[in-house]
């Protein structure tokens, strides 16, 4: 889809936070699977008086620990061992340092010394058995069922949802049925929802399978933790994924009022306003984003964007000029860019910079057949006809083309006909356009607009004059159009038209009788036509 094609060059923007919820948002972020955004939070808030330093320095060890930067994640955990010795947590990522410096014997005296800290906890256990999951899941089997084991063991009285939830994740690559049924029996464990990350790991788990089963299960955790940032932006992506791009808007804009939300969020915000026809606020909020960031292409293409929408069409050429001018924009310019602006030149009636543009989305996504067609539109608005016929024969010969692009063709080449000096290339030009509309007819013989357009074909063949294969062509339209008596008034140009034709025709060859019939047929559908009146009473 266009929206989603334009939605993938929204997305890198550097984060904005204000983090007035505090370290924990951090925590449940990277416990989602998202350590950007967690590390984020986690660095904003690591000096806030209300901070868990040891528990902040934790997650920011496992950050690096996941970057391998091993030496750093050291750091981290050695500062939050500084900031509470008694936190057990910190002892363990001293061990998940070694497993992946390759030290097993070494990574086995700190989780024994973690355990010692807080015996039968099965949170540390839990961190246990995913450190050396996350060093290598094959060469630690053993070590990860047995602590497994042991946290189910010191959880016999108080079930534990961290365990759950690491069984889920383990099972996720291979089996996504059992890997959510893992991670609803922690929320089932957790009637506190104090571990919001099985709702969205079982949401992400599912997607594939069900989307309606995610967005329900994103939905409920909303229900519980309604000021959640986290809970509003998976379930905003939810609705987006799924193609739900009202919902997603509506979602995204409660989101986007949580301090907690991110910079690249508002940036979605924007394309999600505009792709949902709130031209006006997307606008607006772009123009925020660039008085912060006055370089951001993305926000100068939604500006152009918008304002063409809105029919401000010399600030849409305006903006453009900044987003294709913009260094950052190299690479990264679109079709919808040049046809969008090609649009808006002919909304100011500049027909020939519009077909610029045209061509400029042709040549960047050629394998994009159906710009062709889009190049030809460009053309036949400018009057470039015989270029409009070119650029529509090239769509048909090389995409996948229906009848009425076929159609559609046919009346290109009557237009070059009609314009176009009388010379052997011009009845070359209409007989081909009269081949394809016989290769139509085949398939719909009955069709009152295709047999019309045949028999105009033939009066712009014959230099605009009837001769008695136009004559005979309208006399058929004539008959597939009196077998409905609706069509005398839903067709009535077409029946004009015809009456016309033919009544020329007679009276070029001295036949009034059969001239004033027709012109007659052609005053009872058209009574106010007093000059016709008049012209049929002189006729003797």
């Amino acid at each position: 889809m266009k929206f989603k094609l334009l939605f993938s060059f929204l997305l890198g923007s550097a984060f904005c936070l204000s983090a007035q919820q505090g370290y924990k948002d951090g925590i449940e972020y990277f416990r989602a699977d998202q350590p950007e955004e967690a590390e984020i939070i986690l660095v904003r808030t690591i000096n806030d008086p209300a901070t868990d330093k040891a528990q902040a320095n934790y997650y920011l060890g496992l950050i690096e620990l996941q970057k391998g930067n091993n030496a750093q994640a050291k750091s981290f955990f050695e500062k939050g061992i500084a900031a509470n010795a008694s936190d057990p947590f910190n002892t363990v990522g001293l061990g998940a340092v070694e497993l992946k410096n390759g030290n097993k014997q070494g990574a086995e005296a700190q989780f024994k010394a973690a355990r010692q800290l807080d015996k039968n906890n099965p949170r540390v256990l839990v961190e246990i058995a995913r450190s050396y999951y996350n060093a290598d899941p094959t060469l630690y089997a053993k070590e990860i069922e047995k602590t497994i084991a042991d946290a189910r063991k010191a959880a016999k009285k108080t079930p534990e949802p961290a365990i759950y939830i690491l069984e889920g994740d383990m099972l996720a690559p291979v089996n996504v049925g059992d890997a959510a049924g893992y991670y609803e029996m922690a929320q089932q464990a957790d009637p506190e929802t104090k571990y919001p990350e099985s709702y969205v790991k079982y949401a992400r788990t599912y997607f594939t399978v069900n989307p309606k089963f995610s967005i329900d299960k994103l939905t409920e955790l909303l229900e519980k933790q309604p000021n959640s940032a986290l809970a509003q932006r998976e379930l905003a992506e939810k609705y987006y994924e799924s193609d739900r791009l009202t919902l997603a808007a509506e979602q995204y804009g409660k989101y986007i009022s949580n301090p907690n939300h991110f910079k690249k969020d508002e940036i979605r915000y924007v394309a999600l306003l505009h792709f949902g026809q709130k031209y006006q606020d997307s606008y607006d909020l772009a123009g925020k984003i660039l008085s912060e960031d006055p370089g951001n292409i993305y926000m100068q293409r939604m500006q152009f964007l918008n304002l063409e929408k809105l029919q401000r069409y010399e600030e849409a050429i305006a903006a453009a000029e900044a987003f294709f001018n913009n260094p950052e924009s190299k690479g990264k310019i679109v079709p919808n860019d040049y046809t969008t602006l090609g649009d808006t030149y002919q909304a100011l009636g500049q027909d020939t910079l519009a077909t610029k543009q045209f061509e400029n989305a042709v040549a960047i996504a050629p394998d994009r057949k159906e710009l062709l067609k889009d190049l030809s539109g460009a053309y036949a608005k400018a009057k470039m006809h015989r270029e409009a016929a070119d650029a529509m024969q090239k769509y048909v010969d090389e995409a996948d083309a229906t009848t009425n692009d076929r159609f559609l063709l046919a009346r290109r080449y009557q237009n070059v006909a009609a314009t176009e000096p009388d010379s052997v290339a011009r009845i070359q030009v209409i007989d081909k356009a009269l081949g394809i509309i016989d290769e139509i007819l085949e398939k719909v013989p009955d069709n009152a607009t295709i047999l019309t357009t045949k028999a105009r074909m033939l009066y712009v063949k014959n230099n605009n004059e009837p001769d008695q294969a136009t004559v005979d062509a309208f006399i058929q339209v004539l008959d597939l159009m009196d077998k409905d008596p609706e069509n005398v008034v839903k067709r009535k140009p077409d029946y004009i038209t015809a009456y016309n034709v033919i009544g020329n025709y007679y009276l070029k060859n001295g036949d009034t009788e059969n001239a004033k019939l027709y012109f007659t047929k052609m005053l009872d559908i058209n009574p106010e036509n007093e000059a016709l009146r008049n012209f049929i009473e002189s006729l003797k």
